[in-house]
């Protein structure tokens, strides 16, 4: 008698995919939003093929039910279509194409122009906007609702990936897209279908026993935490034809040269050059 091997539970699979055969966490409750949350992957390869009629308005319905901090919503976002813009904010992120390729290239701003309007109309001197905290409200604020953009996204069928390269020259992205004083572009967002011959795996993580503690931080098994993901992620590298490369090398390479920061070292001047004094 044939004795088969019952098919893997559904969460079993997504969590491998996340974290590696090796490091499965003994998680609880599961459904389908979970399948999907642990699906996510960048793709850097699009499709021209358009989005739906009122995608851009489904999103940001999504991105407005995000938490915001006091109900502040200091954040914004524009929606670039035109070629000709994509073009100029593809060569600010050092020729990723993928800006290009995108049917729906979403810019999210940390926008503290609103409220200061309102503040101006009603004769009211606001003296907290000019502080760090509410810049880092309006950039917090700006991820959540992109993150929630992103879930939506994913769940009608569309691929996405965020582009932190906008920070490589905000000034330069302020003039293209019009942005007023205290306002600030974060990072962008591709959004569309992928191309076929994109085929990303799902990146892992580091197991959950290196970012999550009890009580207080930390964990003396770190050095062989890392270790061990050390060793998946090269095979992931490898697989992906990035190189046989450890997530520690990657780590060392791109926060050890001041170089690896494409000029976002000066990104505080600049942020204070935009009308945020950052007190």
């Amino acid at each position: 008698m044939n004795i088969s091997t019952p098919p893997a539970p559904p969460k079993t699979e997504a969590l491998a995919r996340r974290y590696g055969q090796d490091a499965i966490p003994d998680v609880g409750p599961w459904n389908a939003h979970l399948d999907l949350l642990l699906s996510h992957r960048s793709i850097r390869g699009y499709r021209p093929d358009p989005v739906p009629e009122g995608t851009v308005e489904t999103l940001i319905a999504a991105a407005q039910s995000a938490a915001s901090s006091s109900n502040l919503q200091l954040w914004s976002a524009v929606v670039v279509r035109a070629p000709e813009t994509k073009a100029e904010l593809a060569s600010i992120a050092g020729g990723q194409k993928h800006i290009e390729q995108c049917p729906l290239y979403m810019v999210w701003i940390a926008d503290l122009s609103r409220n200061q309007r309102l503040g101006d109309q009603e004769n009211v001197t606001l003296e907290a906007p000019p502080h760090f905290e509410t810049f880092l409200v309006a950039a917090v604020d700006a991820a959540l609702a992109a993150q929630n953009a992103v879930v939506a996204a994913e769940s009608l069928g569309l691929s996405t990936v965020y582009i932190g390269a906008m920070r490589n020259d905000p000034m330069r992205v302020r003039e293209l897209l019009g942005l007023p004083d205290q306002t600030m572009a974060v990072f962008g967002l591709c959004v569309g279908y992928p191309a076929a011959d994109v085929e990303n795996e799902v990146k892992p993580r580091l197991p959950q026993p290196a970012v999550v503690f009890s009580e207080t931080y930390g964990n003396p098994e770190e050095p062989a935490l890392r270790a061990a993901y050390d060793r998946l992620m090269t095979d992931f590298s490898e697989r992906q034809g990035m190189g046989a490369v450890s997530w520690s090398k990657r780590v060392l390479e791109r926060l050890g040269p001041l170089k690896s920061m494409n000029g976002r070292e000066r990104l505080a001047a600049t942020i204070r050059a935009m009308g945020f004094p950052l007190k």
